[in-house]
């Protein structure tokens, strides 16, 4: 309660209302600032270290031609396709979190990255495809999945539970396809299925920052304009319908955003796994504050992910570890105490 005493609705002169919570926007910021500070780290990390002064003012356009080719050619490409992968998938977790009203309900434990990794493995294994056909196909992979778990779990409408639990169905029916396809690859075709499966931003370049930069533009102001309404769903449909919410097309249309975001995210980097659901639920014990938390969320992701990027380079020594290894060794650690906590508070 204490929450919504502090917050503060400010009006634009459109006439567009929109409530602010102090201490919300300052978990933003804070998160904002150490996304940008674990970046530039990052950027400066390698064989070829950069201090951090260095890389910024190679960024603003005043380092030497060496400078500019490691840090503008190489090395932030990978860094803005870890922030923007981030990003989506901490969008994405509270986007299924808070429809389902279940802190479980994220792609990972729905199936949607198993989706999108049969859907690559498919492109890989079977038709010996390209990068850029890898990635339409992880695309397809987790839309394909998505719509699946939705019409398996529509009854007359979609609720929290029975998605995830068919969602758990899908997940390890597709864990089953992925293992099948990876039984029928050759050594060579079996050996990128591994590393692509582990999830990585290994050798990432502007192809993968421009489609997922412009995927994010068009998508995050679509689930902002409709964050009311969610907020409103998470007191029930009931009560959602009586204030004027029309539930089921905000459902559709947030989870159809929720399933182009974690695709996308995937088809970029790899099913990285745990960030989508660790991000909101770290969000919401930062910010303290009901509902969707959909921009904390965002931040969360961003950070976390390019974090666990930079301590897979710098705190396994020469052994540099795909990003996916970390974030899964945290994330699963993370899922552990989420399910005891869930168990002892009598909701599983």
């Amino acid at each position: 309660m204490k929450t919504h005493s502090r917050s503060r609705a400010v009006r634009t002169p459109g006439g567009l209302s929109v409530r602010l919570d102090p201490r919300a926007l300052t978990v933003v910021v804070l998160l904002l600032v150490a996304a940008c500070a674990a970046g530039i780290a990052l950027i400066g990390t390698g064989d070829a270290k950069i201090p951090a002064a260095d890389v910024l003012r190679t960024l603003v356009g005043n380092g030497n031609a060496y400078q500019d080719f490691i840090v503008n050619e190489l090395r932030l490409p990978r860094v803005l396709v870890g922030l923007l992968v981030g990003a989506a998938l901490g969008l994405g977790g509270a986007l299924f979190q808070s429809i389902s009203r279940n802190p479980l309900g994220s792609p990972d434990v729905l199936g949607l990255s198993q989706g999108s990794t049969a859907g690559a493995l498919t492109v890989i294994v079977l038709l010996s495809g390209s990068a850029s056909q890898v990635t339409v196909g992880a695309l397809a992979g987790g839309l394909a999945t998505g719509l699946a778990v939705y019409l398996l779990a529509w009854k007359q409408g979609v609720h929290g539970y029975r998605m995830v639990l068919v969602g758990i169905g899908v997940n390890a029916v597709m864990t089953a396809v992925n293992g099948y396809l990876l039984t029928k690859a050759d050594l060579v075709d079996a050996a990128r299925a591994v590393v692509w499966m582990t999830g990585s931003l290994n050798g990432r370049d502007w192809d993968q920052v421009w489609p997922l930069l412009a995927l994010c533009a068009v998508l995050l102001p679509l689930v902002l304009v409709n964050a009311r309404g969610l907020r409103m769903m998470e007191m029930g449909d009931d009560i959602s319908h009586a204030l004027g919410v029309r539930v089921q097309w905000v459902r559709l249309l947030l989870m159809v955003s929720a399933v182009l975001l974690t695709a996308a995210a995937t088809a970029a980097a790899g099913p990285v796994s745990f960030v989508a659901l660790t991000a909101p639920q770290l969000a919401r014990r930062l910010t303290r504050s009901p509902g969707p938390n959909l921009v904390p969320s965002l931040c969360m992701g961003a950070a976390l992910l390019v974090a666990a990027d930079w301590a897979s380079q710098r705190a396994f020594g020469a052994d540099q570890l795909p990003v996916g290894v970390v974030t899964g060794v945290l994330g699963g650690a993370y899922l552990l105490w989420l399910l005891v906590t869930e168990r002892r508070a009598g909701r599983i």
